[in-house]
């Protein structure tokens, strides 16, 4: 079989939906050395996070030739579907929501992976225009793909809720975090990366931007209103919302107890996960929650929000809460940091339960979704 993928993010995004591309892809060239594939992107070259390429002669890398080297979305876009007869390809998958433009008469089977519908669930967090493209390209993807994969069911029943989309043209296929989550860090690298952010001996761990959906403001109000003393370490790109996250340290005086860290090397997070006593997530809304599953792998014990799809990233042997209670949260803060053993049950049934989301098992599952195409 000849098969397709959607590159750019692969190659240009160095987190989420890049991770997601280059974990499928890397997944599927391992378990079918059969087929020949074709990485179609605009630009980006092999790094440190695409090399494995390099060990596969039967993957491809195509990029915009001529014109086209100008205008690259118009390629990505519109005209991508005549490099895909050009190279015989069966099956296409685009990786993150759209899918080029299809002639009526094509005989290429499409699928398309949708994450999430957030802009279309909190439209106030996106400005009209971007919300308009955005939800333009979503729904032709979903009209014209022959397969649609939700990463979550909360993405599924989003799709049926929002766009109307048939519920026997989705499958749920969960993806799993980077592979460098699966391992426990050298205790001497772990002591590095602590000296090189600075952290504290024991600390509650939040990773995720610092925006409003996230809802870090009301897990420092928690701490605020707990017994604990440990400090959080907010590891997350920071944006207007900044401002109440720093008015709620204020309120509670805890100046010496938080740190906010940008910048973080993706290399070093399986460590600040590690290290922490405890992760916590109080997102309103997530498309799957891929912290949660880094949090479980790490074995870490989660707090996580209700109200998405969280439960199914953190399973039974985690806490949920609701996100707009800070005084709930406190409580579950406390009830974990006092009780030891509760902590060594969600750390060793929380690993269990994240075995659950491998990349071999993802793969498996996107391969028999191409064989039933064609």
């Amino acid at each position: 079989m000849k098969i397709g993928f959607d590159a750019k993010r692969l190659f240009l995004n160095h987190t989420g939906l890049g991770n997601y591309s280059r974990d499928l892809v890397r997944g599927i060239l391992e378990q079918a050395k059969e087929n020949d594939y074709f990485l179609y992107t605009t630009g980006g070259e092999i790094d440190l996070k695409t090399k494995f390429l390099k060990d596969y002669r039967n993957a491809e890398i195509v990029y915009p030739s001529g014109l086209y080297k100008k205008m690259k979305s118009y390629w990505r876009s519109v005209k991508l579907e005549r490099e895909l007869i050009k190279n015989g390809v069966e099956v296409y998958h685009g990786l993150s929501h759209e899918i080029p433009r299809k002639n009526k008469l094509s005989k290429i089977k499409y699928v398309v992976t949708i994450h999430d519908l957030i802009f279309l669930r909190f439209p106030e967090n996106y400005n009209r225009i971007d919300r308009k493209i955005y939800k333009k390209k979503v729904e032709y993807a979903c009209k014209t793909a022959d397969k649609i994969i939700a990463i979550s069911e909360q993405t599924k029943r989003d799709l049926m809720e929002f766009l109307n989309v048939p519920e026997n043209k989705i499958e749920v296929i969960y993806q799993s975090c980077a592979s460098s989550f699966h391992h426990i860090s050298d205790y001497r690298y772990r002591d590095l990366v602590s000296k090189r952010y600075n952290l504290p001996e024991n600390y509650i761990l939040y990773v995720g931007t610092i925006g409003k959906r996230k809802n870090l403001a009301t897990l420092i109000e928690a701490i605020g209103k707990s017994n604990t003393k440990l400090p959080l370490v907010a590891v997350g790109k920071q944006t207007d919302y900044t401002k109440e996250v720093m008015a709620m340290i204020d309120k509670y005086n805890l100046g010496n107890q938080v740190a906010l860290l940008q910048n973080v090397s993706f290399l070093d997070l399986p460590s600040i996960y590690q290290s922490a006593n405890l992760f916590v997530y109080p997102s309103f809304f997530e498309g799957f929650g891929i912290p949660v599953l880094e949090a479980l792998y790490s074995k870490t014990p989660v707090i996580a929000a209700t109200g998405s799809c969280l439960e199914e990233a953190g399973g039974p042997n985690s806490i949920y809460i609701d996100p707009k209670s800070s005084d709930e949260l406190a409580s579950a803060i406390d009830r974990v940091i006092e009780n030891p053993e509760l902590q060594l049950e969600m750390k060793e049934k929380g690993f269990e339960y994240a075995q659950n989301f491998t990349s071999e098992k993802q793969a498996k599952e996107v391969l028999a979704i191409y064989d039933s195409l064609v």
